[in-house]
């Protein structure tokens, strides 16, 4: 993605539904103009059923605009029609068979919208999601992302199929119903009129509360989601540490919060449709009472009271979805508020056009040049004043505890966490002063003489002399592998997984990668070999074959940089020597970085780090480390011990 790109940001809720409608809108244009139709056509049966039972089952004069007079009268007038009354049944017949299938238009094309939505919706959010920062996805919580992305998705889809869509053909049906009301019966239409302001400020008043209740149940929910998913995936860990009650304990927990929640929105909903059930009640009470005084009064005829009645119970339920689409609207807005978080959040920028470096090759010295750093939001730093060098084809050994800062070291090569451009400070630089100076640092001397303060991040990381801020993230991954110490293995097949970086990938180079990393002999003992069908995340193996399956999945993509984050951890030691002799016999012009707990996996490296609380302490071989009696040569002593008790 070039520079000049700038990522679209959606300031208002209307903003991010228009664009997620893309594609679908027509369908929901062709579905309101069916379900006017629909409206007409319910519209239409009560006027003819006034007709009737006043002008030609009775005697009044037909009251009807003049171009139903004229079709009448070219039919062969009143008179004909009340001789052949099953000719206004046929037509009743016919107009409810056009309404039935405007309805099944209605429908089709609503549900192709709702679902084109939908489609557009998961397709732009799946897309966005994958391009945002490693540092957005270590802040927020899988399962609530998911969450939002199939729950919230669902409710704004069936707020805009059923409700959004169902409101154009209320309006038209409630302003049509009332205009043939009115030409019925003026102050009985009236008697109709005000009582639908009732229902929608009673709507507008539950509107508020749906949505505060509603926020807090979509809150809970997507942190049942992440419980229920760090237990689908991390089912080994607790199988294997006995903690099946306890985790147990903690969903049944969340999940009794979240009914409680649900419980309580339930509460304001029937609250909601119990008003609205003692409101039509009256409505209807009201109308009738009314309508019977007014025929006793002959300002009304039987048919046009029978009519009027088929025009309330019309309109009786659109006048109640009315008021359901204001308080089903509080949920929708939340739900697309938890979307538009998410498309908010800034992708990752590179600074040059990818095609201006596209076929750049990595290679050259890799140096970290006074390398400070610290995550977002944390006043700790963990690298500070970092400086080496990794000669190009030479490994460099890293070695420090727990928290000494090394996966982060890597994460900055490999732009998963990004360096300012060393001319920027940010906002938590203060807290650091302290902690700068006391390290002997060079601080950054504020122009009013005040303390001086260090920057939080700075430093520059280069490889064969380009600062890799300069090189797009694309070009740059692609050229350096990386192993972690637990590795992600999907549920595919072995071969998928070893070649999944690379395209049209032979066997031949599945075989020298699998041979590399001492698993060829693995899975010549599987029943289908490459085909074995991995678990997710690698749940079918073992953790040394994880690891080796994650080894073979880097060198089979031949990367001028490879960087080993504790990646042999969970192999023995002589698979360990193996994998690191053959790596030497086959691939002796990498640059490597190797990160290990264990001393005999470092101590052929040209050079070995010690870091200790984000400091480089110790460097040199394995020789010059274990004379000078640091820390190095504690932790080879006490291995060694171990090794020969």
């Amino acid at each position: 993605m070039g520079h000049n790109i700038k990522h679209r940001q959606f300031h208002t809720k209307r903003s991010l539904v228009i664009y997620f409608l893309k594609g679908s809108l027509r369908y929901f244009i062709l579905s309101i103009v069916f379900a006017s139709i629909v409206s007409l056509a319910d519209l239409m049966n009560p006027k003819i059923i006034e007709y009737t039972v006043d002008s030609v089952i009775g005697d009044q004069p037909l009251a009807a605009p003049g171009f139903v007079q004229r079709l009448a009268n070219a039919a062969g007038g009143i008179g004909f029609f009340r001789e052949h009354l099953y000719l206004i049944a046929l037509l009743v017949l016919g107009i409810a068979l056009l309404g039935a299938v405007c309805r099944y238009l209605f429908m089709l094309f609503d549900s192709l919208g709702a679902e084109t939505f939908v489609q557009k919706t998961r397709d732009s959010l799946f897309a966005h999601i994958v391009r945002l920062p490693y540092a957005w996805h270590s802040e927020n919580h899988t399962g609530d992302i998911i969450q939002r992305c199939t729950s919230d998705v669902e409710t704004i889809k069936l707020f805009i199929s059923e409700q959004l869509m169902s409101l154009f053909r209320v309006v038209l049906l409630i302003v049509l119903s009332l205009w043939f009301m009115m030409r019925i019966h003026v102050g009985l239409a009236l008697a109709e009129a005000l009582f639908i302001p009732v229902m929608v400020l009673s709507s507008v008043f539950f509107h508020n509360k749906v949505g505060a209740a509603f926020e807090k149940v979509d809150r809970e929910e997507g942190k049942l989601s992440s419980i229920a998913q760090e237990n689908l995936t991390g089912v080994r860990v607790v199988r294997a540490f006995g903690r099946e009650t306890f985790e147990q304990e903690r969903f049944m927990r969340q999940n009794a919060g979240y009914t409680n929640l649900w419980y309580h929105l339930q509460l304001i909903l029937a609250a909601f449709w119990t008003s609205g059930n003692i409101y039509a009640t009256v409505r209807n009470l009201v109308v009738t009472v009314l309508g019977v005084v007014f025929c006793v009064q002959g300002s009304l005829t039987a048919g046009g009271f029978i009519a009027f009645l088929s025009y309330n119970a019309l309109i009786s339920l659109p006048v109640r979805g009315l008021g359901r689409v204001i308080t089903e609207m509080s949920k929708a807005e939340i739900s697309i508020d938890r979307l538009r978080y998410i498309m908010n959040a800034e992708e990752e920028q590179d600074g040059v056009p990818v095609d201006s470096l596209g076929s750049l090759r990595v290679q050259g010295d890799i140096v970290f040049s006074h390398v400070s750093f610290t995550y977002p939001g944390r006043d700790h730093e963990i690298l500070h004043d970092i400086s080496f060098t990794v000669p190009a084809g030479k490994t460099v050994g890293i070695l420090g505890s727990t928290g000494s800062g090394k996966t982060t070291l890597l994460s900055l090569l490999n732009r998963l966490y990004e360096l300012p451009d060393g001319k920027e400070y940010t906002e938590s630089a203060a807290d650091s002063a302290s902690t700068s100076q006391t390290a002997g640092s060079t601080a950054r001397q504020p122009a009013d003489g005040s303390e001086a303060v260090q920057p939080a991040c700075a430093g520059t990381i280069t490889i064969g002399g380009i600062d890799i801020r300069k090189i797009p993230r694309s070009v740059l991954r692609r050229q350096i592998g990386m192993v972690l110490q637990e590795p992600y293995l999907f549920s595919r097949s072995l071969a998928e997984n070893i070649g999944i970086a690379c395209e049209d990938v032979t066997q031949a180079e599945l075989d020298r990668a699998a041979e590399i990393a001492c698993l060829d002999e693995t899975i010549e003992h599987m029943t289908r070999g490459y085909d074995t069908f991995v678990g997710e995340r690698g749940v079918t193996l073992s953790g040394g074959q994880r690891q080796r399956a994650a080894i073979a999945q880097m060198l089979v993509r031949r990367t001028p940089v490879m960087i080993f984050d504790d990646a042999l951890s969970a192999v023995d030691a002589e698979t360990d020597a193996r994998i690191r002799q053959k790596m030497q016999e086959q691939i002796d012009d990498a640059t490597v970085l190797l990160v290990s707990h264990r001393i005999t996996t470092l101590m052929h490296a040209d050079e070995i780090i010690v870091m200790e609380s984000g400091k480089i302490t110790e460097r040199g071989t394995h020789e010059e480390l274990l004379a000078a009696g640091g820390l190095y040569a504690r932790v080879y002593e006490l291995q060694t011990r171990e090794a020969d008790s």
